[in-house]
């Protein structure tokens, strides 16, 4: 028999697919012959996966406002990326694969063994819920995702990236009907139709990839995915245009308290030559004015005893002790005059580290202007009106576990 394969973009509605609550289109007594791989919550997936790169991204940033206190919250209230993802498999139709009959009960167990290899072809695409479900009209497959990458160079370590997870695993956007996510789907498709095969069932295929879309909307669909792929790009070059700016700002803040800090040096040094000269012009006066020598006293007693036994000593030990004190303040200005050639030099360093930065921030500047081009082309309105529309559709779609666990 031949059939169709349908992958299409669920809800993301993690308690419909659950059951906790019933749809009307839902038959409760064929409930049970559903299978329920795996459902957790999906903030506990955030932490699993996030809290540690979460740790060191914020260990690295110096300013408190570019820290993330929840990694959840700001991918939820974000523009760049959704917090999960959904994919619906089917087989065929109602009407030539309908759950109630023979036909729908292989195409269950064609979806069930599909679903046993997906998370360890897709280990980037972290699967949090995954439901197959006999109690509607057609056997149906919902997987609910977190699409991530580790070793990232720009914002986590390990951060949400759909676009980057599918690239990690070898699918690498190409022309506008060869995106990520269209090699992606294919190559799911090709493997549902290897299961196929063994049950009997030859993949009936039609003329476009997305059977189960019109030709207006997928490439509607096509459009958006488009523009969601570019807006992230945009982002991208924006954050790397923050992180040089920030980089800026910081070795511009170093470099002004290097300079304050010389500016203070330079004028202790100031102050330090002065009074070198002033202790200077003192040792002169000690060694030869009159007024600074110890005379010999009147004849009272034997002055030669006098001089030679009391004041002759006396005024040599006072000119050792000044001549260690001026021993001890000449190294100390030493000192200050190696560590102030020092911090010159750090001073040099810094005004060209800056330099450097500067330079580097015209090509991204020219990026952000290409990019605020590129929205007054396209115009403002459709830009945000396409965007909005794929955040509707994608907007309860995220996260992936282990679902290896859970598998039948």
């Amino acid at each position: 028999m031949r059939r169709t394969i349908s992958v299409m973009l669920g809800k993301g509605s993690v308690n419909h697919n659950s059951r906790k609550f019933k749809a009307a289109n839902v038959d409760a007594e064929r409930s049970s012959q559903n299978i329920t791989y795996c459902n957790r919550p999906i903030r506990d997936v955030y932490q699993e996966l996030f809290d540690e790169a979460l740790q060191r991204y914020n260990q690295k940033q110096k300013r408190t406002d570019r820290r993330i206190d929840d990694y959840y919250e700001k991918i939820r209230t974000g523009k760049q990326e959704k917090l999960f993802h959904e994919v619906i498999l089917q087989i065929g139709n109602k009407e030539n694969m309908a759950a109630v009959s023979e036909n729908g009960k292989i195409a269950a167990k064609v979806l069930n063994e599909y679903m046993k290899g997906f998370t360890q072809r897709n280990p980037n695409l972290y699967v949090f819920s995954a439901h197959l479900h006999m109690d509607e009209a057609t056997p149906h497959l919902h997987i609910d995702f977190v699409p991530f990458i580790t070793g990232s160079k720009r914002g986590l370590d390990t951060r949400v990236s759909l676009k980057q997870a599918l690239a990690a695993q070898g699918f690498i956007g190409g022309t506008r009907g060869e995106t990520e996510w269209n090699q992606w789907v294919y190559s799911e498709k090709e493997k549902l139709s290897q299961v196929m095969e063994r049950h009997g069932i030859e993949w009936e295929k039609l003329e476009t990839r997305d059977e189960h879309l019109s030709v207006i909307s997928y490439k509607k669909k096509q459009r958006a995915q488009e523009v969601a792929m570019l807006e992230e790009t945009i982002l991208e070059r924006q954050d790397d245009l923050q992180s040089i700016s920030d980089k800026t700002i910081a070795h511009q803040v170093e470099h002004d308290l290097l300079v304050e800090k010389l500016i203070k040096v330079q004028k202790k040094l100031k102050q330090v030559k002065s009074k070198e000269k002033f202790v200077a012009e003192n040792v002169r006066r000690y060694d030869h004015d009159p007024e600074f020598q110890l005379l010999a006293p009147k004849p009272m007693m034997s002055a030669k005893a006098y001089y030679e036994r009391v004041a002759a000593p006396l005024v040599a030990l006072l000119k050792n002790v000044i001549r260690s004190i001026l021993m001890q303040f000449y190294e100390k200005t030493r000192e200050l005059k190696t560590a102030l050639d020092q911090m010159s030099k750090q001073a040099q360093l810094q005004s060209k580290q800056l330099s450097s930065y500067e330079a580097e921030l015209i090509p991204l500047r020219e990026i952000e202007k290409n990019y605020q081009r590129l929205r007054r082309a396209l115009g403002e309105n459709e830009v945000n009106r396409v965007i909005e529309k794929v955040k509707l559709l994608e907007k309860d779609q995220h996260q992936q576990m282990k679902c290896e666990e859970h598998i039948i």
